[in-house]
């Protein structure tokens, strides 16, 4: 369901992305905390992120932040983009006076709670990889990490190709050599995270290629469940709806609303362009 906010019918949840993948992670969310209201923006007139330097990528994610709380009205913030969780989650969190979730320390701990051998790999684009956001954050929780940046999935991702041979055997070669570095490196990882918000289209495609003893971690997932602990309030009758959903975008309103459905699983309806500046 889109459209307006509505007073009183559940908590307004806003989620921000430098595109449309954190769509994944409104997707879970919307499994998980049914009757909040929903305000989503994509960045997409600025993004790559990655190609920011750190000081600009905190001006714009905080600049995004300020537009869901101020003009939207959200009372918590989910940052569903790995690199603006990476390198700007303190300059998000300054610039909002609302409780801030980013996707990296959810991943991190569900990765710890499920690996017995304390070793677990992180697939990622370049600019997550290259922070090394991932790795600190399993570190901090006694988890060595292996990471890898995997740049040619996000595109065969947004071309459709979740499914095509192509994209299997491109996930095969990365894993390959994934695997390879950890065994020279003496570790047994039993875990694989997903660092990146395109990559839950592609699970059921990675689940088949992993070795049977490695287990899938979706940070989109693992954000939605920590998001349902810290964000949740009690659900009156009379906010016992479908959320409610409104989708804003800084550029191509057409590319996401043709791209995005399939990010969500269901149409994202109208999408509004908004001017955040340069």
């Amino acid at each position: 369901m889109t459209g307006e906010m509505t007073e009183g019918k559940g908590p307004v949840i806003g989620v921000f992305d430098s595109g449309f993948g954190g769509l994944t992670v409104l997707r879970a969310l919307l499994r998980r905390i049914p009757h909040a209201q929903y305000a989503f923006l994509g960045d997409t007139a600025r993004l790559p992120y990655g190609s920011k330097s750190r000081r600009t990528i905190a001006r714009y994610a905080a600049e995004s932040a300020q537009f869901l709380v101020n003009e939207q009205g959200a009372e918590f913030l989910v940052i569903a983009c790995n690199t603006a969780s990476a390198l700007a989650l303190d300059a998000i969190q300054e610039a909002v006076p609302v409780p801030v979730l980013g996707v990296i320390e959810p991943g991190a701990a569900s990765a710890r709670a499920a690996s017995r051998t304390g070793d677990a790999l992180v697939i990622a684009t370049d600019a997550t990889v290259q922070s090394h956001a991932y790795a600190a954050a399993c570190r901090a929780r006694g988890l060595r990490a292996l990471e890898k940046a995997c740049p040619l999935l996000v595109p065969l991702v947004e071309e459709g190709w979740t499914q095509h041979p192509v994209t299997a055997e491109v996930f095969r070669i990365y894993l390959q050599e994934l695997l390879q570095q950890a065994a020279s490196e003496g570790m047994c990882p039993d875990t694989l995270v997903l660092g990146c918000t395109h990559y839950p289209l592609l699970r059921p495609l990675i689940a088949q290629a992993v070795p049977p003893e490695i287990r899938v971690i979706d940070s989109a997932e693992a954000t939605a469940e920590t998001a349902a602990r810290l964000f949740a309030t009690p659900v009156s009758k009379s906010g016992s709806h479908a959320g409610q959903i409104r989708c804003f975008a800084t550029d191509s309103v057409e590319k996401f609303e043709r791209l995005g459905s399939r990010f969500l699983e269901q149409p994202v309806g109208r999408v509004d362009l908004i001017d955040l500046g340069g």
